[in-house]
């Protein structure tokens, strides 16, 4: 649902706005008030898993989300829909980090990477197939037709959770609701600043809504402000949601630093990419979409199979060579500006897919291995969260460089700086032996 919904909206955006008399800020926000919601508050999402149980909270978050979408199709003006969307964010919210938890109170460490995989490529594959199925909709229903997906898959996964979840276990500690507040207002800000940043310069110039330079700088002011409030907050409390031992795991760390690296650098080739394709390769929008189809199916159909190879021979140099692979792609997509759409562009995307492929399953289930069980859904929030605030970030990096003559190359090389960053982060943070005790 989560994935689904993200990349088949797009594509209804034009007509939503035609049909709902909307105008430019409105739409933006339609995705921006979803963005922002999951973003600040997936960690949150997370910590609940672990306190009222990860398929309790999973159940409860596929409920919000069919009930929060068909509020979505009903929407009769663009507040309506944007309020809706705030609402569907806050569920996605609960459903993404608790569905991974739940993947890692289920399986054992033994088989954990593989059934990540399987998570892996359920997502890619979804995200792939959204804009063709939200265009397909959108033509032949209408926009709120992409919404209405939603309900009846919210009622299969309701029903498989009732019928195949294991009990739960709660934990028996509070919830800090208070440290939740101050989190989630922290991130919100830090999150909304970031993107406002990469909206770039001539978007944001065309709207008169635009925040200004100096509102941004406040509001981001208030963000780093609101974290060490947060941080102060959590030495005192009496059931932190973060506990201190998560800040001592230098395993758990590292791999939220090789999230962010990577994260980051894929990011900002997805924003540079688009532009490079229709503005200079003058492909269609429909081209353009069909040329990430090598990415998305990369991820989505050797997911499971790396997931497999990972549970064999442990995560260190998977977690090495998917980043360097990465990188090499960024680098081999730089030189090939003025190469043919398959040298340029379609080589580099299959080369950037097996090295997803190769990442994600691995990086997924070594997080969730490096704490205890009862912090799994807040890890799983963690690094969710981690990978939101990487993704805004790449994309006001991206913005910046864009408006240079050679942003895309400086965007591209910055992608790849990154992505070697996480390669050499995840070197230094998984050692030979706990690869090892990680694969057994």
């Amino acid at each position: 649902m989560a994935f689904i919904d993200a990349t088949a909206l797009p594509v209804a955006l034009p007509r939503l706005r035609s049909d709902l008399a909307a105008d430019l800020a409105s739409v933006q926000w339609v995705l921006n008030g979803y963005m922002l919601a999951l973003a600040s508050l997936t960690l949150i999402g997370g910590a609940l898993a672990d306190v009222y149980g990860k398929a309790r909270m999973l159940w409860f978050g596929c409920v919000l989300f069919g009930l929060t979408s068909a509020a979505c199709a009903m929407a009769p003006s663009p507040a309506w829909l944007i309020a809706a969307r705030v609402a569907q964010g806050v569920a996605a919210a609960i459903v993404t980090p608790a569905s991974l938890a739940l993947i890692g109170a289920t399986y054992p460490r033994a088989e954990r990477n593989r059934a990540i995989g399987v998570w892996a490529a359920a997502s890619a594959l979804t995200t792939a197939g959204g804009p063709v199925l939200g265009g397909w909709l959108t033509e032949t229903f209408g926009w709120p037709s992409v919404f209405w997906i939603n309900p009846p898959l919210a009622l299969v996964a309701v029903g498989v959770l009732l019928v195949f979840a294991p009990k739960d276990g709660r934990i028996q500690r509070g919830f800090d609701v208070i440290g939740a507040a101050i989190l989630a207002s922290a991130i919100g800000a830090l999150a909304w600043a970031l993107s406002q940043i990469g909206r770039g310069e001539v978007q944001a110039a065309a709207d008169a809504s635009a925040p200004s330079g100096t509102v941004l700088v406040i509001v981001t002011g208030l963000g780093i402000i609101g974290l060490a409030v947060y941080a102060l907050w959590e030495r005192g409390s009496e059931h932190p949601m973060t506990p201190p031992r998560l800040a001592e795991n230098r395993a758990f760390l590292g791999l939220n630093v090789v999230t962010l690296m990577v994260y980051a650098g894929v990011s900002i080739m997805f924003f540079l990419l688009p532009f490079e394709l229709i503005d200079r390769r003058a492909l269609s929008s429909t081209d353009a979409g069909l040329a990430f189809l090598p990415f998305t199916l990369g991820v989505g159909l050797l997911s499971n199979l790396f997931g497999r190879l990972a549970d064999k021979i442990g995560a260190r140099a998977m977690l090495i060579a998917g980043p360097l692979g990465a990188a090499l792609a960024y680098i081999l997509m730089a030189l090939g500006e003025k190469e043919s759409l398959m040298l340029g562009v379609i080589g580099p995307m299959t080369l950037l897919g097996l090295s997803f492929a190769v990442l994600v399953a691995p990086l997924s289930a070594s997080v969730m291995s490096s704490v205890d069980q009862a912090d799994e859904g807040l890890a799983s929030g963690i690094n969710n969260a981690a990978s939101r605030i990487a993704q805004l970030a790449g994309v006001a990096l991206a913005a910046g460089v864009a408006s240079f003559s050679s942003g895309y190359e400086v965007g591209l090389a910055i992608a790849a700086a990154t992505s070697i960053g996480g390669a050499f982060a995840a070197s230094m943070t998984l050692t030979p032996v706990m690869a090892k005790a990680d694969a057994t």
